[in-house]
């Protein structure tokens, strides 16, 4: 299974654009910042992750507002077939 669910705001984003095939697409960069529990100990955790939002999602990440928390809900591929680089592909997001 491949599912990744995250709480974090909106950092950066990209225009609109639209791939070959027509699908609409936008790119994000989200940053999430947390206290979690390891081992028994806590520890800080912070950190930006590249995402991207297509489909109908693509028009509900261009409009929400940046700065602002969400609960994004997805899962993580491949930026590229040759990179080894994770992109967050959103399916899903709502306020935090």
């Amino acid at each position: 299974m491949n599912r990744f669910q995250l709480i974090a705001t909106i950092a950066e984003r990209d225009v609109l654009r639209f791939t070959p095939a027509g699908v609409p697409i936008v790119g994000a960069i989200l940053m999430h910042d947390s206290q979690q529990v390891e081992a028994g100990v806590a520890r800080q955790v912070a950190f930006e992750i590249p995402a991207l939002g297509a489909g109908e999602i693509s028009g509900r990440l261009e409009s929400a507002e940046l700065g602002a928390a969400y609960r994004f809900d997805g899962f993580l591929a491949r930026k590229n077939r040759n990179s080894k680089a994770l992109v967050f592909h959103i399916i899903d997001f709502s306020a935090a």
